[in-house]
């Protein structure tokens, strides 16, 4: 029987979730810390233990990826992303989110793209293509791309989840990698034809007209970035080696060693094996690529990272501590419509995701209160594109995009939910969804 302190726990719950979803980051692990201090010490509820081994995961990507700016290694991958997208303007509306996509999934991170995205609006424009429909599709698909990426914290937060369930990193990569282009064709198939024609729409009609809009004429041989060093280009080398490096030993029983422990077989687990690679990969890169020390933590990948840590610290270890208290009641109430229909959970993780921000923290919460709701593994790696509804509300990245696009058809909207980037949203989400949930049923 629920009484009146569950539900007094769990205003507090969504207090803190609603509070730190509105700040974000920080916010967001400060607002989690805030309510474990109200459990544990107003109501006198057990402290639950925060995922330190996702914790720790996502901070040695975060120094790989934070070394290989360092070493210059990201501005080059963006200048061949620039490349790419000049060669086939005309067919913008797919290469700019497949561009964009690829060098999120290798690096880990959507912030590689963020420098592309004015390239998208730019080269959308002068092909006369109405630069919503690149622009959008985009940054849905960056935005999303670290699903697909062994490198990002939200594949930490998965494989974390997972490994104590048999799955490895090339498990989850069978299955999130097809579903993820299959879904990104969905969301630029759902923006290819949208709206008028660039030359006929009434805001850029107007913006030319008043002087607001001037062509940038921009030749093939104008490049934003400088000609990339030698060693930013060993940097990515050795960044890939080590990406190859977690996936060949992580997939393979007999490549990761094992120790007799009280008689019993134990085996190096997956998350420590990515942990210990990408902290290697960082040294070497630091060491070959003759990284200056300041460069280590300087760069805006540190930052955002950092902050994505303190944010799934604070706000998975708030959802830990209520869920674990009340864990029979969940499995109570909830297990038998969660198993019978699993659409419900979908939902609930959806909304979930679109008030808190990040695919990281939701994958940290989330995943495990489907396996204590009887949800099979199998079944949540397949329908983990649910928990991707962080554009629902407009963020940095679209905002910062709609001001990229200088033609004005990428809007924000008069609403909260009429922005130019709810449709290609909401077609990658409900395609990887049902697509991801197939290709589990073949894949694992």
């Amino acid at each position: 029987m629920v009484d009146v302190q569950f539900w007094l726990q769990l205003a507090v719950v969504l207090f803190c979730l609603a509070v730190g979803g509105r700040f974000g980051g920080v916010g967001l692990g400060a607002a989690g810390g805030f309510g474990v201090s109200i459990l544990v010490l107003g109501f006198g509820m057990q402290p639950g233990s925060p995922p330190v081994s996702v914790l720790l995961i996502i901070t040695a990507v975060i120094a790989c990826t934070s070394v290989l700016q360092g070493s210059g290694g990201l501005d080059y991958l963006v200048g061949l992303a620039e490349k790419l997208l000049r060669k086939w303007p005309r067919a913008i509306n797919f290469v700019g989110p497949v561009v964009c996509s690829i060098f999120v999934i290798f690096v880990g991170t959507a912030y590689v793209a963020f420098a592309v995205y004015p390239v998208v609006a730019e080269v959308a424009a002068s092909a006369k293509i109405r630069p919503e429909r690149a622009v959008s599709a985009s940054v849905i698909c960056a935005g999303i791309g670290v699903m697909a990426s062994p490198m990002s914290a939200a594949m930490a937060a998965m494989v974390g989840v997972m490994s104590a369930y048999g799955y490895t990193l090339l498990d989850i990569l069978s299955v999130s990698v097809p579903t993820y282009f299959i879904a990104l064709l969905a969301a630029c198939l759902s923006v290819n034809w949208r709206g008028c024609e660039l030359e006929k729409d009434p805001e850029f009609i107007h913006r030319v007209q008043t002087g607001q809009y001037t062509e940038l004429h921009v030749s093939t041989t104008d490049h934003i970035y400088k000609e990339p060093s030698k060693g930013a280009k060993i940097g990515v080398l050795i960044f890939a080696i080590g990406i190859l490096t977690s996936i060949t030993i992580g997939s393979s029983e007999t490549l990761r060693p094992s120790w007799e422990i009280a008689g019993k077989i134990s085996q190096l687990p997956i998350p420590s094996l990515i942990q210990m690679v990408m902290l290697a990969t960082a040294l070497v890169i630091i060491v070959v690529c003759k990284v200056p020390s300041d460069k280590f933590a300087s760069g805006s990948v540190f930052r955002s990272g950092l902050i994505g840590v303190v944010g799934v610290f604070g706000i998975s270890w708030l959802t830990g501590t209520f869920f674990d208290t009340h864990k029979d009641v969940f499995v109570h109430y909830f297990s038998d419509i969660a198993s019978s229909s699993p659409i419900i959970f979908c939902i609930v993780c959806f909304c979930f995701s679109s008030v808190i921000f990040s695919p990281t923290v939701s994958t940290t919460i989330l995943m495990p209160i489907g396996l204590a709701l009887g949800l099979s593994p199998q079944l949540l790696v397949g329908i983990w594109a649910s928990c991707y509804g962080d554009f629902v509300i407009p963020g940095g990245a679209q905002i910062g995009c709609t001001a990229f696009d200088r033609t004005g058809t990428t809007r924000l909207g008069s609403f909260v939910f009429n922005h130019s980037y709810m449709r290609p949203g909401l077609a990658f989400v409900v395609v990887g969804t049902a697509a991801g949930w197939f290709i589990s049923q073949i894949m694992l």
